[in-house]
């Protein structure tokens, strides 16, 4: 299951100031607080994805490298948030609980799974109506060949830890209250590497950047995602990698809209063309096609070109292309040209050369008579 957006989770927008996002997350903290929810273990994921989302947008570099890049840009320490990474609870909301809560409160957490990534591919039209392989580089965290993914050197392994014997939690008593804390000496994790791997530094995975060849199948559109199974970053000790989401987004076309399986183009034409029909050339994804124009052609009128849109990734029949034509007025006349269309112009003085024309100012005198009387 692929992360929520971090600004979604806080329930912020994009544009949020770093007060709003704090105060956000201070808001729904509290609201999710195992202390507060003991047994709910809804809450306790919850909070946890709370934490793990502001410890990012608190943060202005992570910040501004999951804007751009979101779950694959920024570094996790040990542990991912919430860890030994991670910023203490008690540090951020001393203000509103006080020390009570010491290093946070929740349950061991054990090796995680690897995040899923998000990786933004902008494609051209034409690359997305007929699919494209692209090749992508991502940042991302590897499973550490050295040690094969346990963090301990070669030829020995971790061990239990002798302060929380493995349960990745401690007790401490303040006053009236007991508070489970995360073992300072494991940091969660219920094991302690006493010799560390000297490739990853004890991680069981190192920070790479790592090129995949992603093959977009034809008819895919803006907001489809494509998922790359085991793609994602590296678990933490061994545990299973996460997903790479490669999010879609069709660039703006300079002759066509997609409109789902439709396509839309605006075609301009001549006076004389509409006037009198015939046929010109239109362009379509595949080449150039005739369309035959009728005689009396007003602007704005939608031609329909059946089986030139898209066929869509999801199967069906494939669209229309869909062309409006628009009479183009013509520029920079010379006398003679101004000349013959002043003769034209007063050859048509009868009112069914211009039926529009002769609508809307019959429908204007109207008007004004209703006024007036």
């Amino acid at each position: 299951m692929s992360k929520r957006d971090y600004y979604e989770v806080l329930g912020v927008g994009r544009d949020a100031s770093d007060r709003d996002i704090k105060k956000a997350y201070k808001r729904l903290a509290m609201k999710y607080h195992p202390d507060r929810n003991a047994g709910d273990a809804a809450a306790e994921e919850k909070f946890k994805e709370l934490k793990e989302a502001y410890e990012v947008l608190s943060d202005s570099q992570k910040k501004g490298a999951y804007d751009q890049y979101g779950h694959a840009a920024f570094e996790q320490g040990q542990g991912g948030f919430g860890g030994a990474g991670g910023a203490d609870f008690g540090d951020i909301f001393g203000d509103v609980f006080g020390d009570i809560f010491g290093g946070g409160g929740g349950r061991r957490r054990g090796p995680q799974r690897g995040a899923d990534l998000r990786y933004n591919m902008e494609l051209t039209l034409e690359e997305a109506v007929k699919g494209v392989k692209k090749e992508i580089k991502i940042p991302s965290w590897e499973h550490c060949n050295t040690c094969d993914g346990t963090g301990a050197k070669k030829g020995t392994k971790p061990e239990t830890c002798g302060t929380c014997h493995g349960s990745g939690q401690v007790q401490m008593r303040q006053g009236f209250f007991a508070v489970q804390q995360t073992c300072p000496t494991c940091k969660g994790s219920g094991k302690i590497i006493k010799d560390p791997c000297g490739d990853c530094h004890g991680q069981g995975r190192k920070q790479t950047t790592k090129t995949l060849s992603v093959s977009i199948p034809a008819g895919v559109d803006s907001g489809d995602r494509i998922r790359l199974a085991g793609e994602g970053e590296a678990g933490e000790t061994g545990a299973p990698a996460g997903d790479l989401y490669v999010q879609v987004h069709v660039a703006e076309h300079p002759i066509f809209v997609r409109d789902g399986n439709n396509l839309y183009c605006e075609v301009p034409i001549s006076f004389t063309q509409a006037a009198l029909g015939g046929e010109i050339e239109v362009p379509t994804l595949d080449g150039r096609v005739k369309l035959k124009i009728t005689e009396e052609t007003q602007t704005g009128r939608m031609f329909r070109m059946r089986g030139k849109g898209v066929k869509s990734v999801r199967g069906g029949a494939v669209g229309d292309l869909l062309c409006k034509v628009v009479v183009e007025t013509p520029v920079k006349l010379n006398a003679r040209q101004k000349e013959l269309l002043e003769e034209l112009e007063e050859s048509m003085g009868g009112k069914t050369h211009r039926p529009k024309a002769t609508g809307f100012f019959d429908g204007v005198k109207k008007f004004f008579d209703d006024l007036s009387s």
